[in-house]
């Protein structure tokens, strides 16, 4: 037999249908609660008691909420018993009362009508996220301005506290799970990625882009190009049309600044590590030599195999055997990577981390090479 709490728990679960039946503009029909006609206990003063509660809680005694109808039904231990069979909702006050909803109902109502009126479109949203109306009940008429701006303005280009929307600056950052949600559902066409979490990139707004360090090394460099090192955010970065051949991107940052000059080059640190993302749409890499220096462990031919999937032209500076072999004495024992297969090395590449994966000390990083050994190594790829 069902119980009070139980049907309690049942009529909340009926809340959102009820709501999506709003939005829907169906009429209320008769709710039903599922309940159990048997009955296992033993204890007459038990089940009583529990009768009792499911009465006083009823239509009847209360004078709204669910109707009851019993039937006589022969019990597994107390014989034949009154036992309710049937339990329902007649109206949508009754429905309401019970859960005590009638306020925020009738809130509900209001949030929707000034979205529909507003963003018709939105009607579709609203049935898929009911509660999200009322969670967010107090923010409607700001979220709304919001959504109403980037409807006629898609892809500002400004930052988050240039937007020229009577709101205050924090309101964005605080509520843009939300606004993310219904920009997604309004301006599909105006989305960066989907993948993109962050607020201001998935927009087109402006934020605090990566910086890209370059150095140029040419002897002579470019007359257009007036500073041997500078750094710039990402977006700059990624409109560049350097006149240089080749492109040496360093992972260590310090190896990067202590790059000797080299002919036609320029070389390039985007933070280390993975961080190598950051340059997968410069396009402008694509019709350049690209040569990548990492550490020679796991996770360093990880990232090489990373670079070649945004520019498959990559080769691979100073991460061989023959360095591996002659800097032996700097090895130690590196960070294991779970990835067994990185398609994009070459064979002699791929040997050299299979190898890595079957030793003990299967690290040799970038700074372990002397400045000498790897000045005379780039010199003579370079010049060549």
């Amino acid at each position: 037999m069902i119980t009070a709490q139980e049907i309690r728990n049942k009529t909340n679960k009926k809340y959102i249908s009820f709501l999506q039946s709003l939005v829907e503009q169906r009429p209320f029909e008769k709710l039903v609660i599922r309940g159990d006609k048997s009955y296992t206990k033993s204890s007459l003063p038990e089940f009583e008691k529990e009768i009792q509660q499911i009465v006083s809680r009823s239509k009847e005694k209360k004078g709204f909420g669910y109707t009851l109808k019993f039937q006589l039904v022969k019990t597994k231990f107390l014989a034949s018993q009154n036992i309710p069979i049937s339990i329902y909702f007649d109206t949508e006050k009754d429905f309401l009362k019970f859960l005590d909803k009638e306020k925020e109902t009738e809130l509900f109502k209001s949030d929707v009508e000034k979205i529909t009126n507003l963003f018709p479109k939105l009607k579709e949203w609203i049935i898929k996220n009911p509660l999200r109306v009322i969670t967010n009940q107090t923010e409607w008429d700001n979220v709304l301005k919001v959504c109403q701006y980037f409807m006629e303005t898609p892809r500002p280009n400004l930052y988050l506290r240039q937007l020229p929307i009577e709101i205050h600056t924090k309101f964005i950052e605080e509520n843009n799970a939300l606004i993310q949600s219904l920009l997604d559902f309004l301006i599909p066409d105006h989305v960066r990625s989907t993948q993109q979490k962050r607020f201001a990139e998935r927009f087109f707004l402006r934020y605090d882009e990566p910086l890209i360090r370059l150095r140029f090394l040419d002897e002579n460099p470019h007359p257009d190009f007036k500073f041997r090192d500078i750094s710039i955010p990402l977006s700059d970065f990624e409109a560049l049309e350097l006149p240089a051949e080749n492109i040496l991107i360093a992972e260590n940052k310090m190896n990067f600044l202590t790059l000797p000059l080299l002919r036609f080059t320029v070389a390039i640190w985007s933070g280390g590590g993975f961080n190598i993302s950051y340059i997968k749409n410069a396009t402008w890499l694509s019709d350049k030599k690209i040569w990548y220096w990492g550490d020679i462990d796991e996770h360093g031919f990880q990232i090489l195999h990373q670079l070649r999937s945004y520019y498959p032209h990559t080769k691979s500076v100073l991460m061989n055997r023959e360095t591996f072999e002659n800097f032996q004495n700097y090895t130690i024992k590196g960070a294991r990577n779970k990835v067994q297969i990185l398609n994009l090395l070459t064979k002699e590449e791929n040997d050299l981390f299979q190898h890595l994966k079957s030793i003990d000390k299967n690290r040799l990083e970038q700074e372990k090479i002397t400045q000498a050994y790897a000045d005379e190594y780039l010199k003579n790829l370079f010049e060549q």
